[in-house]
């Protein structure tokens, strides 16, 4: 790939030797992008649908609430932890900034990682648009390999990493050094009061909450989405299938499925992109040959990719942040190891041929429909947002997650 977009990058400054490279490089940069738009529009509606749901719960759910469930790491808590993370962001920033605050209030260190993984991979937007983009079986392996990973992560604390660091962790989260997207992961909007959840969730104080709530999830993740598609319609355009097959092992069956969930988490690291943005790229890697469980391993690695590695060193101390590369990378290589297994025994692996990467142009169908249909539900959240005060919300995502709480 990189040679690939050297090449590119060669055309585009040959321009004196004649127009040829020039075209040559216009076309292939017009090939990324219409690959990229064409999976935007494919799913478009579904990221909508999704956040507008997970809106709704979170209108209904108190952060508060979050912190005081979560003081030990007994499977129950952590069994808490996991369903209060879902109800909770699917942005990968807020969500590490989230577990930190919670670690710093009182809860277990293994309680705030077991949130952080639920609220980023376990959340009903990323169902969505795994379901259109890859298949359902995607979404089960995900809803199912999720629970694995999370029980593996907390045995490998249990086993593996002592009182001392944790300790050390706790000391250096208390410093607040700024990360990212503090402010967003305290801002509370949901609506509490008397009256059924039907009732709170329409009332005005409701509406508002969910317009709110809709829109700075939004502003939290678009920019991962914007170059996790960027990213995706690149690799589908200039990639050759025949380096994803070298890559991947794919004239060996049997290596590469050992291979891919090895190799998975490490291409989602390079890729920079976390949570719902490195989707498309999945389903580039999937149609590539990399195995099922790969795939499964790549989309859990949206934790460990440089930026949130360099945040957990400010969060936790250069110590802790290696052991949960460490710790999240072997989890990950099980989980899809596990998931590769079971989905094989059940029967439950699609065949690579059968995902479509993205639709050709747009045309008058369902998702023509639903995309109308979801982009004018967004603007009406849009609209409400701007009237009800949230462009000062907006300004305030980068905060201090403390300074924001108290207001």
């Amino acid at each position: 790939m990189l040679c690939r977009f050297a090449r590119l990058l060669l055309t585009l400054n040959s321009h004196r030797e004649g127009s040829e490279p020039i075209t040559s490089a216009l076309s292939a940069l017009g090939d990324a992008f219409t690959m990229a738009g064409s999976m935007t529009w494919q799913i478009t509606w579904s990221l909508i649908l999704g956040f507008t749901l997970s809106a709704i719960i979170q209108a209904v759910v108190r952060r508060e609430t979050i912190s005081r469930m979560l003081g030990d790491d007994r499977p129950a808590t952590l069994t808490k932890a996991t369903g209060l993370g879902i109800a909770s962001s699917s942005c990968s920033y807020a969500a590490v900034a989230m577990a930190r605050s919670l670690f710093r209030k009182g809860s277990s260190f293994v309680a705030a990682i077991v949130f952080e993984i639920a609220s980023t991979n376990l959340v009903i937007e990323l169902g969505i648009i795994l379901a259109l983009l890859l298949g359902w079986q995607f979404t089960l392996a995900e809803f199912v390999g999720g629970p694995i990973i999370i029980v593996l992560m907390a045995l490998f604390f249990r086993l593996f990493v002592r009182a001392k660091l944790i300790d050390a962790a706790r000391e250096q989260a208390l410093k607040g050094v700024a990360g990212s997207m503090e402010g967003h992961a305290a801002m509370d909007m949901s609506v509490q009061g008397e009256g059924s959840f039907a009732q709170r969730l329409l009332s005005d104080r409701g509406l508002t909450s969910v317009s709110h709530i809709f829109v700075m999830e939004w502003a939290a993740v678009i920019r991962d989405i914007v170059i996790g598609l960027l990213i995706a319609g690149a690799v589908a355009a200039w990639v050759p299938d025949s380096f994803w097959q070298t890559l991947f092992l794919t004239d060996h069956a049997g290596w590469s499925k050992v291979w891919g969930p090895l190799v998975g988490p490490i291409i989602a690291i390079l890729s920079f992109v976390c949570s719902i943005g490195n989707v498309p790229l999945a389903a580039v890697l999937y149609s590539g040959g990399i195995s099922f469980g790969g795939v499964v391993s790549f989309l859990f690695a949206d934790l460990i990719i440089v930026p949130i590695l360099i945040i957990y060193r400010k969060y936790y101390g250069t110590r802790m942040m290696l052991t949960l590369l460490a710790g999240f990378y072997v989890t990950m290589v099980l989980g899809g190891y596990i998931v590769e297994i079971l989905f094989g025994g059940l029967g439950l692996i699609p065949d690579a041929g059968q995902v479509q990467v993205a639709e050709q142009g747009i045309t008058w169908n369902y998702t023509t429909i639903l995309n109308i249909v979801a982009l004018a539900l967004a603007a009406l959240f849009l609209v409400r947002f701007y009237r009800t005060g949230g462009r000062e919300m907006l300004s305030m995502m980068g905060g201090d997650p403390e300074d924001l709480s108290s207001r």
